[in-house]
């Protein structure tokens, strides 16, 4: 299939293809001469060079600056239903193969851009699935997209999420065809129940965080907890009780202080633990930066505090601010934190690196007197994988420290 058989071209600007030559799925504007032949947004067209030879064919959005989001870098691929097929039982299939196949469990089945499909993400959740559509270039196949997952997974539920910020960047209406909320069978009307290193969990697939539950941090919150065993813990930004349940449970910690600004997220963090018969952890409900002031003020001591915060930014036009409040979080977990004490710091922010985090850890060092040594730098759960040509698929960062 040649390029530009009966579609547009997208031109590079002179010495602009070398990224994409090397498989980079995103071609911002900046890097764009110009569009020859007809095409409207949603339409299947092809990268090519300044001299208009073929490097890729993806999806166009001129309602973005990410103008064309690259699918195949083979000229005879049509992204046709037998592609989008393909790449989604690709994906599944290899959840399978690394053992996230548990029929009561959750897991990442797909993950945009490291596995081939930029803008899509599902998650299961027991016998559920969680849909969410980051592009407008998947938005225009959602139907037929759900239609894939519904014949090859045989759902009880497909539900359809959208971040209300990509949304908005990607030009997507949410008020029309993406909609979200059911898209596939049927759901309960409370929480859907699974089970994650044998503590059960209730997940709101309708409203909840992200898309219902932080499977990324499945297997940081095992690791965790090997580090927690007779102590007293503190964890910030708590959500539904990730964390704290595990650090009760696996970890034998003595007792556990949960916290989030979340009443929501509260309520369903106390159900989760009296589900789990777990009676040393109790969850409160306060901002995060004040709670911290509050219990430095008061004089309260820890062996050991998990920091899970928020996403502090999403660009690095904003990088300095975040820093600043990731600052300011752990210079206060370390003032809380007894001799020798753990601390399980984490960053979501894709735009902070790991470099730009450890420097903070060190300015923290160094403003507190403390000597901070890392003893695991992990990231996300496996079914979350990083594309090596798409280094911005990493986003999240765990740092697990002694603080002397």
């Amino acid at each position: 299939m040649a390029a530009g058989f009966g579609r547009a071209l997208v031109v590079l600007k002179p010495r602009k293809a070398t990224p994409f030559h090397a498989r980079h799925p995103w071609v911002f504007d900046s890097a764009v001469d110009r569009v020859e032949g007809e095409c409207g947004d949603g339409d299947v067209v092809d990268l090519v060079s300044e001299k208009r030879k073929f490097i890729a064919r993806g999806i166009i959005n001129r309602r973005s600056r990410l103008l064309v989001r690259l699918y195949t870098w083979n000229p005879a691929q049509a992204l046709d239903d037998g592609f989008w097929r393909q790449r989604i039982q690709r994906a599944v299939q290899f959840r399978a193969q690394l053992g996230y196949d548990d029929p009561a469990g959750a897991a990442r089945l797909v993950y945009s851009e490291a596995d081939g499909l930029s803008g899509l993400v599902v998650d299961r959740y027991a016998g559920h699935l969680v849909v969410q559509i980051n592009s407008l270039a998947l938005a225009c196949r959602v139907d037929h997209l759900v239609g894939l997952l519904a014949e090859h997974w045989r759902p009880a539920s497909i539900t359809l999420r959208c971040d209300g910020g990509i949304a908005k960047a990607e030009g997507i209406d949410l008020s029309g065809p993406l909609q979200e909320g059911l898209r596939w069978g049927e759901v309960p009307a409370g929480p859907v129940f699974i089970e994650e290193h044998g503590l059960r969990y209730g997940v709101d697939l309708a409203t909840g965080q992200k898309t219902g539950f932080y499977l990324d941090q499945r297997e940081n919150r095992r690791a965790a907890a090997g580090y927690l065993r007779d102590r007293r813990v503190l964890d910030m930004f708590c959500f539904t009780g990730g964390f704290s349940l595990t650090a009760s449970r696996l970890g034998a910690a003595r007792e556990v202080l949960g916290v989030d600004v979340s009443e929501k997220a509260v309520a369903m963090a106390r159900a989760n633990a009296e589900l789990n018969g777990v009676s040393n952890v109790r969850f409160a409900c306060g901002d995060g930066f004040q709670v911290l002031d509050e219990l430095l003020e008061s004089q309260q001591r820890f062996d050991a505090i998990i920091l899970d915060p928020p996403k502090f930014t999403r660009t690095r036009q904003s990088v300095d601010e975040a820093l600043r409040a990731y600052h300011r979080i752990n210079r206060l977990a370390v003032a809380l934190l007894a001799a020798d004490g753990i601390l399980v710091t984490c960053s979501c922010s894709g735009s902070v690196t790991r470099e730009d985090f450890l420097q903070m850890l060190a300015v923290v060092a160094q403003k507190t007197g403390r000597e901070i040594q890392i003893l695991e730098q992990r990231g996300a759960s496996p079914d979350h994988p990083v594309s090596a040509s798409c280094p911005e698929s990493e986003y999240l960062k765990c740092f697990v420290c002694r603080v002397s």
